[in-house]
């Protein structure tokens, strides 16, 4: 069975049914895709692990009190409830006016490098990174959606609220600054 009609098959048993259990494979099926995209948004471990317990209770919520609400895609509300969470975060931490001693990208260390290729790839992946960071909010979204996440543009574009002619654009804007940005270094 592909992974579409599953999801919607757990879909309908959560909304018809109130199923948990179906609401649990869909967990299964996504919190390592959110746990990722909020960690890129946020660089704090913690707090992307607390985020991404948030996401997962207000789909549910959402899912529990708008039975009547045609919904189309599983992957395109979570999504879009996370947008909205790592949004509200922003705006919190903004009203503290928090400090952090460690400005760099925090990005988790391989446990093995053993080959030389290993650290080249890691190396390259903390520069990519601290490139992508220096992009705007917009193209860094989108980037991540679609190549780490590996989204379809359609799907990009329910998450976002833009039309697909408007994500390829961005898109090709985000890496059309990205390689300037990988050109200047």
């Amino acid at each position: 069975m592909t992974t579409k009609i599953k999801e919607r098959k757990l879909l309908y048993l959560v909304r018809t049914k109130k199923d948990k259990q179906a609401f649990g494979s869909l967990y299964d099926l996504y919190v390592e895709k959110i746990y990722r995209f909020v960690y890129f948004k946020i660089n704090n471990k913690e707090e992307s692990e607390d985020i991404t317990s948030e996401v997962f209770l207000k789909t549910w919520n959402y899912l529990m009190e708008n039975t009547e609400k045609e919904l189309t895609s599983f992957s395109g509300l979570i999504y879009r409830v996370a947008r909205n969470i790592i949004i509200d975060h922003y705006r919190k931490r903004a009203k503290m006016q928090e400090v952090t001693l460690d400005e760099g990208v925090e990005i988790e260390r391989v446990s093995d490098m053993s080959s030389h290729q290993t650290v080249e790839d890691k190396y390259d992946m903390e520069r990519l990174m601290i490139l992508v960071k220096k992009l705007k909010q917009d193209y860094q979204e989108v980037l991540i959606l679609k190549h780490v996440e590996e989204l379809s543009t359609a799907e990009i574009a329910e998450i976002v609220g833009k039309s697909s002619v408007s994500v390829r654009v961005t898109l090709h804007r985000a890496m059309n600054k990205l390689k300037e940005l990988s050109d200047q270094q």
